[in-house]
C-alpha cells in the first residue's frame, strides 16, 4: 500500500525524464547535422548534465513514501536536491575545465531541459472533473 502512494510520481518523473531525454537527443542530433559534430556533440553534454542530475533526484525523491516515513521522504527529497545541484556544478566544472565544448549548444540545450522540467508537469495534470 505505501508503495502504491508513491507509484503516480514515480511514472511522472519516469515520463518527464523520458521527454527531456528525447528533446535532448533530438536536438543533439538537429545540431550534428544541422551546424557539425562539435555542436551536436557539445549539445549532448549540456543536455545530458541536467538530465543525469534530475535522475538521481528523482530516485531520491521518490525512495520513501507513506505518513509514518513523512521525516524520511523530506530528508530524502532535499538531500537529492543538494545532490542535484552538486551533481550539475561538477559536471559542469569537468565539462569546462576537461573538455573542448562549443558555449552555445551547451546552454542552451541545458536550459531546453530546464525548461522541459519547468513546463511538462503542467500537461501531465489530470483535470477529470
Amino acid at each position: 500500500m505505501v508503495a502504491a502512494l508513491a507509484r503516480p510520481g514515480r511514472e511522472l518523473a519516469k515520463r518527464l525524464l523520458m521527454i527531456q531525454l528525447g528533446a535532448v537527443t533530438l536536438l543533439a542530433a538537429g545540431m550534428a547535422v544541422a551546424v557539425n559534430a562539435e555542436w551536436g556533440l557539445s549539445a549532448l553534454i549540456g543536455g545530458g548534465i541536467f538530465v543525469i542530475a534530475n535522475a538521481v533526484f528523482a530516485l531520491c525523491a521518490f525512495m520513501f513514501s507513506g505518513a509514518r516515513a513523512a521525516k524520511r521522504v523530506a530528508a530524502s527529497f532535499y538531500t537529492g536536491e543538494v545532490l542535484k545541484i552538486l551533481i550539475t556544478v561538477a559536471l559542469f566544472t569537468v565539462v569546462y575545465m576537461y573538455m573542448q565544448v562549443e558555449l552555445v549548444p551547451l546552454k542552451l540545450t541545458y536550459l531546453l531541459a530546464l525548461g522541459i522540467n519547468i513546463c511538462a508537469p503542467v500537461l501531465f495534470i489530470n483535470n477529470k472533473k
